[in-house]
């Protein structure tokens, strides 16, 4: 079953949300945080690190 990362994504947000409650802001600061760092220099240093 293929399923596509998106999907997987959004299913997890959802059901983290749904459960855990996080308040709204710190929902918000990691969007934006990870959105900031995905497009610095940080980017390939975090890309080796996972890998």
């Amino acid at each position: 079953m293929d399923v596509p990362l998106w999907l997987a994504l959004a299913v997890v947000g959802y059901l983290g949300c749904k459960l855990f409650r996080p308040p709204l802001w710190l929902v918000l600061v990691l969007l934006l945080g990870g959105f900031l760092i995905a497009d610095s220099l940080l980017a390939p240093l975090i890309d080796n690190a996972i890998k």
